[in-house]
C-alpha cells in the first residue's frame, strides 16, 4: 500500500526561512475564460487555458482530513494552504499561509504570523482562526485526524489571539513544526461538518480553498477539474485550469497524449520502458526521466494487531521469525531487478528513505547488508526450523508445504514481473508463492489478510511521517477500526527513536538518530526496500511551454511537496516570459525508462488512515 505524499508520503530537513524566500517565486497571472461553477463534463480545452494531467490513479477522497492517496493529497495542495511549503530548488522551508514562526527558548511554544493577504475563494478573510480550529479539530475528534494525525498528537493547546497570529503549545519538543504538512481548511465552511469519517467534501462545487486552484467539478474514476485562482497571493497560475483525468489503462493514457487530447501524463505514477521509449523523438513531447521520492518495497505481515492487544488476520506464522524474513530478502535479486524490470532506471533498495534526501539517506555495512545469497537464506530457514520434506519443499511446523500469499496490484506491470521471479527464487529454496493481484487491495491489508505486498510511499522532505506509521502508537485502536499503521508493526526499540528523532532540533543529530530508525527496520526484515524508481512522465510541448520541476535539478513534475508544477506551468501559446518558473524540465537522452509501483491504488495507500504524502 503506502504517499504523501505522502505522501502522503517523506524527507526531511528542519529550517527556518525569511518571508523574503518565495518572492522569487512569483508568477503573472494568465488569460481567464469564465467557466460554469459546476459543469457536468471535462470540456475541450480550446474553451480556456485548459491544462489535462492523466493520472492512473483515482480519488479516494476530496476531504484533507482523510484523503492519503498521492492523487487526492496533490489536489488539495492545489486548494489549500499549508502553514509552511517547501522551495522547489532545495526543498527547505518557505512561507505558506504563514509568513514567519519563531518558537520560545524551550522549543515548547510555537508563534506563526499569518499573512494577511490570503483570502478564501468565497471573498472571506483566511485567518490564524481558521488554522486553530483546523489543528484542534485534528486533536479533538478522531475521523478529522484520519489522515494527518501524527502532526498534532504532541499539541498541546493551539490558538489565535489574533486574526494574524496563531499559538501553538506543545508537549515536548516536536522537529517538524516548520513542516507541518496539514491543509488548513475554512472554519465558516467545515464547522457545518458533522461527521468528518464519512464527509468526502464532493457534492457542492466549487469548494471553498484559497490555494492557487479552486475544486470546481468531480466525477468519481473520471476527472477532476480545478480553475485557476486569480487571486492567489503568490501570484496567478497562467493556465486557466487543470484537469486530472483518470485511465485505468496506461497505455490509453499514453496514447491520449499522443494525439494532444492530454497535456501531460503521469503513469501510475510512472511510465513504463516501453511507453517511455514509445515517446522518445515523437513530436511536440517531452519525457522527464529524474530521481524519484519514492521506495518500492515488501512488506511482510507482522502478525496484525491493535493497541488493544488483541490479534487479527492470518499472517503466516513463520514470518514472526525474522530468520526466516530475513532469508526472503536474501533470495531477491535486486540488481536483477533494477536490470531486468526497471531496465536500469532506479536504483537498489536499502534504507527506507531515497538517496534524492541525501541528509537521511541510510545504506546498512558490509556486515549488516541482507546481499543476494540463496545458499545463506537456506541455511537460514533450516536454522529456523523450516527444512525441506521429500519433495524438496519447505514445511511448516504444522509439517505442510509453506506457500506465500503476496498482494499486489492488478494493473501495475512491477507488481506482476517482481511477483514471477519471486516465485522463481523463492521457488529454488522450497517455498511456494501466490500473487493475489487485486484491483483494491485495501480491504485484506487492513484485515491482516496477507503474507507479503508490495508496498511503497512517496517521500517528503522530512522524514517524520513515514516513519510514524511503523510505530506501536500507529497500530488501530482495535481490530475493527483503521489505524495509521502501513503493515502493523510494533517495536519498542524503533519507538524509543522515533521519540527521540521527534525531539531533536539539531539537523545532524536528528538525521543520525532517523538513520538508527532505518537500520533498526532494515534488520527488523517487516519491511524490504527493493528498489528507488525513477520519477518517469511525459508532457506537450505544444501545450506546455515551461513547467517547474522539483528538485530544480533532475526533479519530477507530477507528485510534488507543492503546487509548484501546475501554478508555473505556462501554456505553449503564451506571448510571456516563462522566466519567473523556478526550473524547467530537461530531455532526457535515454529511452528505456522505469515503471513505478502503483496502478489502481498505486505507491499511495488505498485506505483511510495517517499519511502525509503521499503525500506523498
Amino acid at each position: 500500500m503506502g504517499t504523501n505524499d505522502q505522501t502522503r508520503s517523506l524527507p526531511r530537513g528542519l529550517r527556518l526561512v525569511a518571508a523574503a524566500g518565495a518572492a522569487a517565486l512569483t508568477l503573472t497571472a494568465g488569460l481567464a475564460t469564465p467557466l460554469d461553477p459546476a459543469p457536468q463534463q471535462a470540456r475541450a480545452a480550446d474553451d480556456g487555458k485548459v491544462l489535462t494531467v492523466a493520472v492512473a490513479q483515482s480519488v479516494d477522497s476530496l476531504s484533507p482530513f482523510l484523503a492519503v492517496r498521492l492523487l487526492s493529497t496533490s489536489i488539495h495542495r492545489l486548494m489549500y494552504e499549508h502553514l509552511t511549503n517547501y522551495d522547489p530548488k532545495d526543498n527547505h522551508a518557505i512561507p505558506g499561509l504563514a509568513t514567519k514562526w519563531e518558537s520560545s527558548p524551550d522549543k515548547l511554544t510555537w508563534t506563526y504570523t499569518i499573512r494577511s493577504n490570503s483570502k478564501w475563494s468565497d471573498g472571506k478573510q483566511a485567518t490564524a482562526q481558521d488554522a486553530a480550529w483546523t489543528f484542534n479539530k485534528m486533536m479533538t475528534d478522531d475521523g478529522a485526524a484520519t489522515a494527518n494525525g501524527s502532526y498534532v498528537g504532541n499539541f498541546k493547546k493551539v490558538t489565535a489571539p489574533s486574526p494574524t497570529k496563531l499559538v501553538v503549545e506543545l508537549k515536548k519538543p516536536q522537529a517538524t513544526m516548520v513542516s507541518l504538512d496539514v491543509p488548513i481548511v475554512p472554519k465558516h465552511v467545515w464547522e457545518k461538518v458533522s461527521d468528518f469519517s464519512e464527509f468526502n467534501n464532493d457534492k457542492s462545487f466549487p469548494v471553498v480553498g484559497n490555494g492557487p486552484f479552486t475544486l470546481t467539478d468531480y466525477k468519481a474514476d473520471s476527472y477532476v477539474r480545478l480553475k485557476a485562482n486569480k487571486s492567489f497571493w503568490r501570484g496567478a497560475p497562467k493556465f486557466d485550469e487543470v484537469v486530472f483525468r483518470y485511465y485505468k489503462d496506461q497505455d490509453a493514457a499514453v496514447s491520449a497524449l499522443r494525439k494532444g487530447e492530454v497535456s501531460f501524463v503521469a503513469g501510475s505514477p510512472s511510465l513504463t520502458p516501453a511507453q517511455a521509449a514509445s515517446l522518445e523523438g515523437a513530436d511536440n513531447i517531452q519525457v522527464n526521466d529524474a530521481p524519484g521520492r519514492r521506495f518500492y518495497a515488501l512488506a511482510t505481515n507482522p502478525g496484525a494487531k491493535a493497541k488493544n492487544g488483541k490479534k487479527f488476520g492470518d499472517g503466516h506464522p513463520s514470518l514472526l521469525d525474522q530468520r526466516v524474513r530475513n532469508a526472503l530478502f536474501m533470495a531477491v535479486d535486486r540488481e536483477a531487478i533494477i536490470e531486468k524490470v526497471f531496465q536500469g532506471h532506479a536504483v537498489e533498495g536499502e534504507g527506507y528513505i531515497p538517496p534524492r534526501f541525501s541528509q537521511y539517506y541510510w545504506k546498512p555495512s558490509a556486515d549488516q547488508k541482507l546481499a543476494y545469497d540463496p545458499a545463506e537464506a537456506a541455511r537460514l530457514l533450516d536454522q529456523a526450523g523450516y527444512k525441506k520434506n521429500g519433495d524438496g519443499k519447505r514445511v511448516g511446523k504444522d509439517g505442510k508445504p509453506i506457500s506465500y500469499r503476496v498482494l499486489c496490484h492488478a494493473t501495475d506491470p512491477n507488481d506482476k514481473a517482481v511477483g514471477k521471479y519471486l516465485q522463481e527464487w523463492w521457488g529454488e529454496l522450497g517455498i511456494g508463492v501466490q500473487l493475489n493481484c487485486l484491483d483494491n487491495v485495501t480491504d485484506p491489508w487492513l484485515a491482516g489478510k496477507y503474507d507479503l505486498a508490495f508496498d511503497g510511499w512517496s517521500v517528503n522532505p522530512d522524514p517524520d511521517f513515514v516513519m510514524s506509521i511503523h510505530t506501536c502508537g500507529a497500530l488501530p485502536a482495535t481490530p475493527e477500526d483503521t489505524g495509521a499503521t502501513d503493515n502493523f508493526i510494533c517495536d519498542k526499540k524503533y519507538d524509543e527513536l522515533y521519540a527521540r528523532q521527534l525531539a531533536e532540533y539539531d539537523p545532524a543529530k536528528r538525521a543520525d538518530i532517523v538513520q538508527q530508525m532505518e537500520s533498526r527496520l532494515y534488520d527488523l526484515g517487516y519491511m524490504n526496500v527493493m528498489a528507488y524508481p525513477n520519477a518517469v512522465e511525459a508532457y506537450r510541448t505544444d501545450q506546455i511551454k515551461s513547467i517547474t520541476t522539483m528538485p530544480a535539478k533532475a526533479g519530477n513534475i507530477y507528485g510534488q511537496d507543492g503546487y509548484w508544477s501546475w501554478w508555473s506551468a505556462v501554456p505553449a501559446d503564451s506571448g510571456g516570459s516563462s522566466e519567473n518558473a523556478s526550473s524547467t524540465v530537461v530531455v532526457v537522452g535515454v529511452v528505456a525508462v522505469v515503471v513505478l509501483l502503483a496502478g489502481l491504488g498505486g505507491f499511495a495507500v488505498m485506505r483511510r488512515r495517517a499519511t502525509a504524502e503521499d503525500r506523498e
